[in-house]
């Protein structure tokens, strides 16, 4: 049966306070993938019962697990407002941060694992460092010689254009993580650091797009993507990841950037 609590709102003709709606709480089911490299010698699922409101967020609920009835989980967070990336898991089946999923959304039985393709460092904490090394190897910042003196680097709005949606990127590997490909071959280069050299290819005040080209145009690079469309629809931030490869792809091919 839900329970109900009640609370007092404020009175806008500054009377006597008219009682708030009640809040509806509600129990879900949250099963955890769990994994202690100094106890397990293979991942397990452990359940939790945890009372939760709709608007809740699947953070909230991992908190009430953490701090109410197993201290020992271990979960990334930071911000925990959907900027940091640092909470990309494995909800429901699909990558998603758990700080921007609301429980109404989720459901009341919620599965929660680690992203994959990542060495799993103890429960849903990964080791985010082959990530990151694809990452810089792709020289993810503005390459320029020349000395702009004491003036800006102009840029046209139509400039901008061309690479404004890869800005967008936070590196929460929700993307690499969801790519089959990259499941099967750690050295593909993977889309999040595809994406983050599109947004530096296509900046018309780099000089660097040639030497990012040829990396991607290896044998780990751009090719090894099968369009399966899984890094866009993993994205919280609703990068057209896929399309990015793409106009990466037609940069090799035809050389225009």
């Amino acid at each position: 049966m839900a329970d109900t609590t009640t609370a007092e709102a404020p009175s806008e003709s500054g009377g006597a306070a008219a009682p708030a709606p009640a809040v509806e709480l509600f129990k879900i089911e949250l099963r955890i993938k769990r994994f202690d490299p100094e106890r397990d010698t293979k991942p397990h699922w452990e359940s939790y019962q945890v009372e939760m409101e709709g608007t809740d967020r699947v953070l909230d609920a991992l908190h009430e697990v953490k701090y109410h009835h197993d201290g020992t989980l271990s979960l990334r967070r930071s911000c925990a407002h959907g900027v940091c990336g640092s909470d990309a898991m494995v909800i429901n089946g699909a990558n998603a941060l758990a700080c921007t999923m609301l429980i109404k959304d989720a459901g009341k039985i919620v599965t929660v694992e680690p992203i994959r393709g990542l060495p799993v460092i103890k429960d849903l904490v990964v080791d985010m460092e082959p990530f990151f090394a694809q990452y810089r190897s792709v020289m993810p910042f503005l390459i320029n010689e020349s000395d702009p003196g004491y003036t800006e680097r102009y840029q046209s709005s139509e400039d901008r254009e061309r690479f404004d949606d890869t800005t967008k990127c936070i590196l929460c590997a929700a993307c690499t993580t969801s790519c089959p490909v990259y499941w099967g071959n750690s050295s593909y280069v993977g889309p999040a650091a595809i994406v983050n050299a599109h947004r530096f290819i296509f900046d018309s005040r780099d000089e660097g797009a040639a030497d990012r080209l040829d990396i991607l145009n290896e044998k780990s690079g751009v090719w090894r993507c099968r369009t399966a469309f899984n890094c866009s629809e993993a994205c919280p931030r609703e990068i057209k990841v896929t399309q990015a490869i793409e106009e990466v792809k037609r940069a090799i091919l035809y050389d225009r950037v």
